[in-house]
């Protein structure tokens, strides 16, 4: 095989690499990633949780089951009205009176919040709908596990990265692959039929 085309051959799949590293570098340079966070700790500075009451009408809380650490302040917003956050079991030696008694209910707009401190299920309803199965959990724990609240098996635009970078870069280790074995083919194979003759050409 002649040196020109081994250059050749190697210098095109190296600027295919490169390319393929740039296009990388681009996308994670400009990538974003979006998130919620917990705002503000009330009760103390600890972190704080948001239910939604009667979002859009409905006649749910969202989240309906929470899982928060110990003196994380829960902050429930009314988005609808005619609700109450009402606790129908709470675990033993806690306090917590819930917002507003069976017949009592507030309007969109209204909030409350509660700092849980005591370990356990508390569980609550909306007095005026719990029929129609506008019904809350929250279980607090000790200590969250890594990652958070409900911190399960991440997706890939989860873990601080857009998706569209590891995709370029999968691409980008291929071509590399690719490369490398497309120069050895060349280097072994690609030499001519007469190249090895060394002597009595015709």
């Amino acid at each position: 095989m002649k040196r020109r085309d081994f250059l050749r051959a190697t210098g095109g799949s190296g600027g295919a690499v490169a390319l393929g590293s740039g296009v990388a570098a681009g996308q994670e340079g400009t990538g974003t990633t979006t998130g919620t966070e917990g705002g503000g700790g009330g009760g103390g500075g600890g972190p704080t949780e948001e239910v939604v009451v009667g979002p859009g009408g409905d006649l749910t809380f969202e989240p309906a089951d929470l899982t928060v650490a110990t003196g994380t302040t829960v902050r429930w917003v009314w988005d609808s009205n005619n609700h109450n956050v009402y606790p129908e079991s709470i675990p033993e030696g806690a306090e917590w009176d819930g917002e507003g008694e069976p017949g009592t209910t507030f309007n969109a707009g209204h909030e409350y919040s509660h700092t849980f401190t005591t370990t356990g299920t508390y569980e609550y309803v909306c007095t005026p709908h719990e029929s129609a199965g506008m019904v809350g959990s929250i279980e607090v724990v000790e200590e969250l596990p890594a990652g958070g609240a409900g911190g399960g098996e991440k997706e890939l635009h989860e873990i601080g990265a857009p998706i569209h970078p590891h995709w370029v870069g999968a691409a980008t280790i291929l071509m590399m692959f690719v490369s490398i074995v497309f120069t050895f083919y060349v280097l072994k194979y690609g030499e001519s039929p007469n190249t090895g003759n060394t002597g009595g050409g015709e």
